[in-house]
C-alpha cells in the first residue's frame, strides 16, 4: 500500500516533482521584446562586459545544479544515471522548500570520474553552485578534486560533507553533555566511505586528535601494515595492533558507523567509555538499534539516520542553507571556515529554546536540549536565518565571498522568507520595542500563548502577564521546555486564589451592577471568566492591553470586552484583518464585529481602518465595497455604502478613500479608470471595507484558503488599543504579532 502510494505521489497530478515557472510577465508583445529580441541583446552585452553581471540579470545566483552518476544511490548502489533522477528531483525540492533555491537536477552517463568531472566543469557558466550527489567512493572524492581546483563556483559533496557537518554539530552537543573535550576522546568509525572519511576529516577540523582516531572497513582496523589502501584510507591508517572492532572500541568515547545494519551489538558497546557517543548512521537499518545500545550503555548518547528515533543526522539540516549562504555572498568555494560555522550554527539552535513552529510540528516530542535532543529537527524555522547568515559571515571573513553583504540586513531577510509576516511586521515590532506596556493574555494556560510569552521575552517586547493556575502553568512550560520562569519573565494571575480577587469582583460588579450583575454573580465571574478578568486588570491600569479568543466564539468574548471597557470615547469601531498575499498587503474589514454595518459604523470602521494601516508604515487606499458600483444599482449596501461616503466627505480626511465598488474594480485601477474616470483612488486600494460581516469575513476565508493569504489579525479597531480578540485558529507567530500590535501606542495614528 505504502509502495503505491509512494510510485503515486511521483506520478499525479504530473509526472516527477520539478516545473519552471517564468518569473516575469508574458502578457503584451512589449514583454516579448523585453524577455527575448532585441530586449534580451542588452543584458547579453552587460554580461559579456563583466561576466559577475550574470547574477544581475540571470538565474545564476540562485541556482544550483545537483549532479550525479547514479553509482551509489542511496542504499540502492549502482542502479544508473537515470534511476537516480526521482533522488535527485527529490534533492531539488528540498533545495527549493527549505532555502528558495532553485535547481536543475542533472544525470549523467558517464562512470569515468575524471570525464565526469571534466563534464561538470563545463557547466560552470550555468550555475552559481554545484552539488555532487549520490557518486560512488573513490571517485566522488577526485570528481570534487578536480571540479574545486577548476571551477570558480562553490561544488561540495553533500554525501560527504552534509553528513560529516550534521554528525559534527551532534557531537558539539554530546560532548558538552557528557563534560568532554573533543581533543582528548577516542574515536571509532566503522565504514571507510565518502561520509565515513568525511565526518572524521571534519572532527579533526574541530579539533578530534589523529592519533585517538581508529578506522575499521569490511577488512577489520585500517592500519599501517595493510596494502592496496587508497589515500583516503592511507590517511587514517595508524600504527597499531588491533585488528578487531571489538579491541578499537575498548575504552571508546565514539562510534561512527557509516556502513551498513546490525554491525554493532550491545555486548561491543558495553566495553566502551562512560556516556559515549554513538553514532549509528547506516540506512535505513543502523548498525545498531538505540534500544540495544541503551541495553550496552544505558547513558550512552545516540543518534541514528531515521526519522523515527531522536537525534536523525538528516543532511537536510545543512545543505539548503550553506549553499544559501555561499550562494549570496558569491562564494567561490566552501571552505573549512564555512563549514565550521555551520556546525556551531546547527549545535546552537538545538540548544536554544525550541521554536513555537517546531513544538507545533513535532507535538509528541520533547524538544529540549539534551541526550535525546542534540541536533534540531527540519522544520526548525531557525535553520535558515541562523546558518545562511553564520556561512556568509564565515565566507567574508575568510576571504572567499566576491559579494560582501550587511549581515543584520541579510538576516532580516531572511527571516522575512521563513516568516512572511516578518517585513510588514517591522515597524508595528519597533515601536513595540520603544513602549513599555504589559499585555495580559486571558488564556494563560494555552500552549500557543506560554510560546508567544517565551518569544515576546526574546523579542523584548513588552510584559506578559498570564491567567491561569500557576501549576497548569509551570508544568507545561517544564514540558515544553521553554526558559521562561514566572515572577522572572512574566506574572500569573490565579483565578483560584488571587489576592486581588475582592478588589476585582468589586469593580465588576461596580460597572455592571445597572446591567443586573449581582455581588454574588460578579464573585463567580471574577472565579471562572478569565476574559473579564482580563478586562479588568485593563481596567483597572494593572495592564495596558488584554489579549483573548484562543478558545470560543469571538462575540462571546467581545460582550465582556464591551461590558467592561467600552465608554463613550472608545467602543468597537471594527474589526481589521491585514491578508499577506504574495502580491502584496490587503487589509480587509469589518470581519467580526459588525453584523450588517449602518453609514456611521462604516465611516468609523474606514478612519480607523486608515489609522491602523499606518501603524505598519503604509499609505492607506480605502475603498468601500458593494455589490453596486458607482450607483448603478438600488441595493441596500449600494445606499449603506453611498451614505457612508457622504459622511466621510465631511470628515476632511487625508487619506485616499473612494465607493461604492465592487472589489475586483477596487483592485484593478485600469478597470476603475475605464469605468469612472474621476475617482479619487489612484492605483490598487488596500484596504476593503465590506457592508456586513458575512462579505468581508468571506473575503478574508477566501484569500486565506484560495489564494494562500496569511492572517495577521483580526485588529479591535476603536478600543485604543486596549483589547484584541483573536481567533482559535491563530499560530503562536500569530500571536506574538498581535502582542507586539497591543504593545504599541496608536494615538500617534489618529
Amino acid at each position: 500500500m505504502e509502495r503505491q502510494a509512494a510510485l503515486d505521489y511521483h506520478e499525479f497530478p504530473k509526472p516527477g516533482k520539478l516545473e519552471i515557472r517564468a518569473t516575469k510577465t508574458m502578457a503584451t508583445s512589449r514583454d516579448l521584446s523585453r524577455a527575448y529580441s532585441p530586449g534580451v541583446a542588452e543584458a547579453c552585452l552587460q554580461i559579456a562586459d563583466d561576466a559577475n553581471n550574470a547574477r544581475r540579470y540571470t538565474s545564476k545566483g540562485n541556482l544550483v545544479a545537483v549532479i550525479s552518476n547514479g553509482t551509489a544511490v542511496l542504499g540502492l548502489g549502482d542502479i544508473g544515471a537515470q534511476a537516480s533522477k526521482p533522488v535527485m528531483e527529490g534533492k531539488a525540492v528540498l533545495f527549493k522548500k527549505f532555502a528558495g533555491v532553485d535547481c536543475f537536477d542533472i544525470e549523467i552517463n558517464e562512470a569515468d570520474p575524471e570525464k565526469l568531472a571534466e563534464i561538470v566543469c563545463k557547466l560552470e557558466p550555468t550555475f552559481g553552485a554545484i552539488n555532487l550527489e549520490d557518486i560512488k567512493a573513490p571517485d566522488c572524492f577526485l570528481v570534487e578534486r578536480i571540479c574545486r581546483e577548476r571551477m570558480g563556483i562553490p561544488v561540495f559533496h553533500d554525501d560527504q560533507h552534509g553528513t560529516a557537518i550534521v554528525a559534527s554539530a551532534a557531537a558539539v552537543n554530546g560532548l558538552r553533555l557528557s563534560g568532554k573535550k573533543i581533543e582528548d576522546i577516542r574515536i571509532v568509525a566503522l565504514g571507510a566511505g565518502a561520509a565515513g572519511i568525511a565526518c572524521l576529516k571534519m572532527l579533526m577540523t574541530m579539533g578530534a586528535r589523529h592519533e585517538n582516531i581508529l578506522m575499521l572497513d569490511s577488512k577489520g582496523v585500517v592500519h599501517k601494515q595493510r596494502n592496496g589502501l587508497t589515500p583516503e584510507k592511507e590517511m587514517f591508517a595508524q600504527d597499531t595492533t588491533l585488528r578487531t572492532i571489538e579491541e578499537a572500541l575498548e575504552g571508546a568515547d565514539m562510534f561512527l558507523g557509516v556502513s551498513g545494519p546490525g554491525l554493532l551489538t550491545a555486548e561491543m558497546v558495553a566495553r566502551m567509555a562512560d556516556n559515549p557517543m554513538i553514532f549509528a548512521l547506516a540506512n535505513p537499518t543502523p548498525e545498531i538499534m538505540p534500544e540495544e545500545a541503551r541495553r550496552g550503555k544505558p547513558n550512552a548518547l545516540i543518534a541514528t539516520g531515521r526519522s523515527d528515533y531522536p537525534n536523525q543526522v538528516n543532511n537536510v539540516l545543512c545543505f539548503p542553507f550553506i549553499f544559501r549562504g555561499a550562494l549570496d555572498v558569491g562564494a567561490t568555494e566552501i571552505n573549512d571556515a564555512m563549514k565550521i560555522a555551520c556546525v556551531e550554527a546547527i549545535a546552537g539552535i538545538a540548544r536554544a529554546t525550541t521554536s513555537a513552529e517546531v513544538g507545533q510540528a513535532y507535538r509528541d516530542e520533547r524538544l529540549t536540549f539534551g541526550a535525546e535532543y542534540l541536533i534540531p529537527k527540519p522544520f526548525d524555522p531557525r535553520l535558515l536565518p541562523t546558518i545562511a547568515v553564520a556561512v556568509a559571515k564565515a565566507a567574508m571573513d575568510s576571504g572567499v565571498a566576491t559579494r560582501p553583504i550587511d549581515i543584520p540586513t541579510y538576516k532580516e531577510s531572511l527571516q522575512a522568507q521563513v516568516y512572511r509576516s516578518s517585513m510588514i511586521m517591522r515597524p508595528v515590532f519597533d515601536a513595540a520595542r520603544q513602549a513599555d506596556r504589559r499585555i495580559v493574555f486571558a488564556e494563560g494556560e494555552d500552549d500557543r500563548v506560554l510560546r508567544c510569552a517565551q518569544a515576546m521575552i526574546e523579542e523584548r517586547v513588552d510584559v506578559p502577564v498570564l491567567i491561569g493556575r500557576p501549576d497548569v502553568i509551570n508544568a507545561r512550560i517544564e514540558r515544553d521546555g521553554l526558559a521562561i520562569r514566572p515572577d522572572r519573565d512574566f506574572e500569573i494571575v490565579n483565578p483560584e486564589s488571587d489576592e486581588r480577587y475582592r478588589d476585582y469582583w468589586q469593580t465588576y460588579h461596580a460597572v455592571t451592577q445597572r446591567r443586573g450583575t449581582t455581588p454574588d454573580l460578579a464573585k463567580a465571574v471574577m472565579r471562572t471568566n478569565t476574559t473579564a478578568i482580563a478586562a479588568i486588570m485593563v481596567n483597572r491600569g494593572e495592564a495596558d492591553s488584554m489579549i483573548c479568543g484562543t478558545f470560543g466564539q469571538y462575540h462571546w468574548h467581545l460582550n465582556y470586552v464591551r461590558q467592561i471597557l467600552a465608554t463613550s470615547q472608545l467602543k468597537p469601531a471594527g474589526a481589521l484583518s491585514l491578508m499577506i498575499l504574495e502580491d502584496g498587503p490587503l487589509f480587509i474589514a469589518d470581519t467580526h464585529i459588525n453584523i450588517e454595518q449602518t453609514p456611521d459604523t462604516l465611516a468609523n470602521t474606514v478612519i480607523a481602518a486608515a489609522r491602523h494601516v499606518r501603524r505598519f508604515g503604509i499609505a492607506p487606499k480605502v475603498a468601500l465595497c458593494s455589490g453596486s458600483q458607482f450607483g448603478n444599482l438600488d441595493s441596500p449596501s449600494g445606499r449603506v455604502m453611498r451614505r457612508a461616503l457622504e459622511i466621510l466627505d465631511t470628515c476632511d480626511l487625508d487619506f485616499e478613500y473612494e465607493g461604492e465598488m465592487n472589489s475586483d474594480t477596487a483592485l484593478n485601477a485600469e478597470l476603475r479608470e475605464r469605468l469612472f474616470p474621476n475617482s479619487r483612488l489612484s492605483g490598487k486600494a488596500n484596504v476593503l471595507i465590506f457592508a456586513n460581516m458575512d462579505a468581508a469575513g468571506a473575503a478574508r476565508n477566501l484569500l486565506k484558503s484560495a489564494a494562500n493569504g496569511l492572517e495577521v489579525g483580526p485588529i479591535m479597531m476603536g478600543m485604543g488599543n486596549q483589547a484584541h480578540i483573536v481567533t482559535p485558529a491563530i499560530t503562536v507567530r500569530g500571536l506574538l504579532n498581535m502582542a507586539a500590535l497591543a504593545g504599541a501606542d496608536v494615538s500617534t495614528y489618529a
